[in-house]
């Protein structure tokens, strides 16, 4: 697989801080030099041109060309354009998220995703009109030309669409306003996050840093980073309350006017999974919060002698855990050596993110917090963005990170259609890569009280993938819902949010005086309502998978990679049943769910 990407410069180095070593920094250079380099302004004028020409090509044509034989160089051509479009606006967004702060970026972001929004109001009529082909001529063309017919999942997929979709006009209007509607008010979220400042024992952090105390082995670091949250989200309540309704209320419109009967239809018909199936993982879920989540937590209040966990001390690590630091190399070495016992092929997809400059690990001001994977286009490559600390979760992070990445690679050939995976799918290899890792790290773990501490830390982390990401998708239905009805308070929001920590944390946690504007920092809410439960859909799958791998590992490598391969090319009951594994089927998320119970369980037997 390396050999069919474009070739890029050494990665620069960045020193990190304390003993973290040299940290990677982004070369975009495979996308562009620059801002006002001549690549990225002829691309953009090249896009404007070939939209426009392809709208005076192909608009009110398209069912005679599939009757004559000729969709398929229209479809070659619109994937060809979705490409280019996708590479200018990815490199717009990577140059930004390094530093949010600074106005020529935000400037260059706001001013290219307005002409992508221009010249793209023109094509909206292409996936509109190829619905409205009667279904006998499409089926016809299909069969008949094979070029056309690899494309059937996406037409596919398309189709599924179709009894939401609005006429011409009324389409391009929602698209045009998405610049001044949600994306504006995403990207305000984004700024005024990056920007804030949290007092933590009178030192002004970045909410990445903060967050990182969460997890701090000293008590009154974590009471301090939760406090300094808590306060500062508290002086931003009103933005951050708008904000949520504003999204709330746009996203209300759009389904009220495309005819979604359910709030989170429309991310379900995105994520190519219906609306059961998720039910049935919100409700195995929930319904396991006492034997996982609530079970857990009453334990781990024990273990540090008291009858109840504060809020910070949720994520506390045990006093036996490993506070070593990793370095970069460390980190590196430890992802792809647990990778290359799984297979040498996963190392040669994997080495080139380190050596090419597709990782951006140091933490900064105005940098935006968390981690990602960006897929940019099948024609370049992904970029992992990550707040590198030198913990072992950041360890598990970037094992996290690098399966997106090795996904998104493998995936790429199916073209700009159809590389990118569902959601429910996406996290696939990334829990996989993750749950190597610590596999790994725990192989080599011979000192019982610390290998207890892994146990717990995977555990909890287990929990927070897939318990607290279930009780986050709980919280939006509450939040959307209500929203239907009229405005929400500060105090609204709340105590939704406390009523939902409580039931899925359970008496083993305070929910201490400030807990309750905790809702406000996450961005999943903001950026893709009803996201989260992804999460929750990916690890209890990965469970499922590893399972089956520690079975039998012959041939699962073969079948693994296939799987990534197919991208979003086929849906996940196909792609799932060479391992004998049905989400549809109730009892699948009985098997996910079942190795966080056994790891509890081990736990429990072996608590020192």
């Amino acid at each position: 697989m390396r050999s069919q990407l474009p070739r890029a410069p050494e990665a620069q180095a960045q020193k990190g801080h304390n003993e973290l070593g040299e940290l990677p920094v982004w070369n975009l250079d495979d996308l562009y030099p620059g801002n006002d380099s001549p690549q990225l302004k002829a691309d953009l004028e090249a896009a404007k041109k070939e939209a426009k020409s392809f709208e005076a090509d192909y608009k009110g044509k398209l069912e005679d060309l599939a009757k004559s034989g000729q969709l398929v160089a229209a479809i070659k051509r619109y994937e060809a354009l979705s490409d280019l479009t996708g590479k200018l606006g990815s490199y717009a967004f990577l140059q930004y998220v390094r530093n949010t702060q600074d106005p020529e970026k935000v400037k260059f972001l706001g001013d290219l995703s307005q002409a992508l929004t221009d010249l793209s109001t023109g094509l909206i009529f292409f996936g509109l009109e190829l619905n409205r082909i009667d279904e006998g001529v499409l089926e016809t063309a299909l069969a008949g030309d094979a070029e056309l017919g690899r494309y059937r999942p996406w037409f596919t997929e398309l189709r599924k669409a179709k009894p939401y979709q609005l006429e011409d006009r009324i389409e391009e209007l929602f698209h045009e306003k998405s610049v001044t509607g949600a994306s504006a008010w995403n990207r305000l979220f984004d700024e005024t996050m990056a920007s804030l400042k949290f007092d933590v024992d009178g030192e002004e952090l970045n909410l990445e840093s903060t967050l990182n105390y969460m997890s701090d082995k000293n008590e009154q670091k974590r009471e301090a980073a939760f406090r300094g949250i808590s306060t500062t989200l508290h002086g931003n309540e009103r933005l951050f309350t708008h904000i949520t309704n504003v999204l709330a209320k746009d996203k209300e419109i759009a389904d009220r006017w495309h005819g979604f009967q359910d709030i989170a239809d429309s991310r379900h018909l995105e994520n190519s999974v219906e609306r059961e199936v998720v039910d049935a993982l919100q409700t195995a879920v929930r319904a396991a919060y006492p034997r996982l989540s609530h079970r857990y937590y009453k334990m781990k209040a024990k273990w540090f002698g008291k009858d109840q966990l504060n809020a910070w001390d949720r994520n506390a690590p045990l006093p036996t855990s490993d506070d070593r630091v990793y370095d970069w190399q460390s980190a590196k070495d430890t992802v792809l050596e647990a990778y290359g016992a799984f297979s040498p092929a996963l190392v040669e997809i994997a080495e080139p993110f380190f050596a090419k400059g597709w990782i951006d690990a140091p933490t900064k001001d105005g940098k935006s917090p968390g981690a990602f994977a960006h897929p940019t286009v099948p024609s370049a490559h992904p970029y992992l963005m990550l707040n590198y600390l030198g913990k072992a979760r950041d360890v598990m992070t970037l094992a996290h990170e690098l399966g997106h990445g090795v996904h998104q690679v493998l995936a790429g050939p199916q073209g700009a259609l159809m590389a990118p995976t569902p959601l429910t799918l996406a996290e696939t290899a990334s829990v996989f890569g993750e749950m190597l890792a610590f596999r790994s790290m725990l192989a080599k773990t011979t000192d019982p009280r610390q290998r207890f501490a892994m146990l717990s830390s995977k555990v909890e982390d287990m929990l927070n993938t897939v318990v607290r990401q279930i009780a986050f998708y709980t919280f939006e239905r509450e939040v959307h819902t209500k929203r239907k009805e009229g405005e929400l308070t500060t105090a609204d929001l709340n105590k939704i949010w406390l009523d939902i920590g409580a039931e899925s944390l359970g008496p083993g946690i305070k929910l201490n005086d400030g807990y309750d504007i905790f809702w406000a920092y996450i961005p999943h809410f903001i950026h893709s309502p009803f996201y989260v439960y992804a999460y929750a859909f990916g690890d209890c799958l990965v469970n499922s998978l590893y399972a089956q791998y520690e079975k039998s590992s012959e041939g699962f490598a073969e079948r693994y990679f296939e799987l990534l391969k197919a991208g979003g090319s086929k849906h996940h009951s196909e792609l799932l049943a060479p391992f004998g594994l049905d989400a549809r089927d109730p009892k699948f998320w009985d098997l996910g769910l079942g190795m966080i119970e056994r790891l509890i369980n081990e736990l429990e037997a072996t608590q020192p």
